[in-house]
């Protein structure tokens, strides 16, 4: 289908383009923020807990590991089997606790839209590659550091772990046809930076984060696409924007001004 090949065009060099230019616009707003003379949401950080939502563009990608049977005469007309960087995109909600000065506690449930691809290149010149679009549903489980706050802006990093679950539809139970079989389920260990920007009503918030997968997600039942594999974990970085707050902190302004 031309929707698949169409992920194809974006590859590792246009994300890290696309890395960089969001960074400078970070750059510019951090700076507009903290020149600005009115602090936002003064009294935001002691509440107990923030509500959200957020969305996410990332670059994923499989890392394997061969079969130690792979260097045997079976193999010799595969000459190698290589991962693939794709563009995909996620979205997903925030609920934020505050447990320390400096340190909070998010979940961040999420839907995680992938394309995950391998080519294996044979010693005759032919390729053929296998494509799987899995979307996963994703529990990340994150203790965010936050810096002191300046003006209107604070710096945070952010780390913790990643459970989820890909759902399956009807389709594709029903579909027979030999492919690449990957588990249903998969732990990954993330980790990040990101910058707060406090304004009037709601806080944005610019984030990268990396996930390293944590689980061998090739299943055990072995065919002719996973016979030279021994291990596949998932490994995928993301640029996030959230945005927290909203009508509460609107209705607490109005309250501020009556008084």
């Amino acid at each position: 289908m031309y929707i698949a090949y169409f992920w194809h065009k974006f590859n590792l060099y246009g994300y890290k383009i696309a890395v960089l230019l969001m960074l400078f616009v970070l750059c510019v707003q951090s700076v507009e923020a903290q020149n600005s003379k009115t602090i936002n949401l003064t009294s935001y950080d002691e509440s107990k807990i923030h509500y959200g939502f957020l969305l996410g563009g990332h670059s994923s990608k499989y890392r394997i590991d061969y079969a130690d049977d792979f260097v045997t005469p079976q193999f010799d007309s595969l000459h190698s089997i290589v991962p693939n960087n794709l563009g995909g995109f996620k979205v997903g909600f925030v609920v934020n606790f505050h447990l320390l000065q400096y340190l909070d506690f998010r979940i961040l449930p999420a839907a995680g839209f992938y394309q995950n691809s391998l080519t294996y290149r044979f010693t005759n010149g032919t390729l053929i590659e296998e494509l799987r679009d899995p979307t996963y549903v994703e529990l990340p489980l994150l203790f965010k550091y936050k810096s002191v706050r300046r003006g209107n802006t604070r710096m945070y990093l952010i780390g913790g772990i990643n459970p989820s679950m890909q759902a399956v539809s009807t389709k594709e139970k029903e579909d027979n046809r030999e492919k690449l079989k990957i588990k249903k389920y998969n732990v990954a260990f993330e980790f990040g930076v990101g910058l707060d920007l406090y304004q009037a009503y709601f806080k944005f918030s610019p984030e990268i984060r990396y996930s390293y997968g944590l689980m061998n997600v090739l299943d055990s039942e072995e065919n002719s696409f996973s016979a030279g594999l021994k291990r596949i974990t998932l490994h995928n970085i993301t640029f996030y924007i959230t945005f927290e707050g909203g009508p509460t902190e609107f209705a607490a302004r109005k309250r501020n001004k009556k008084r």
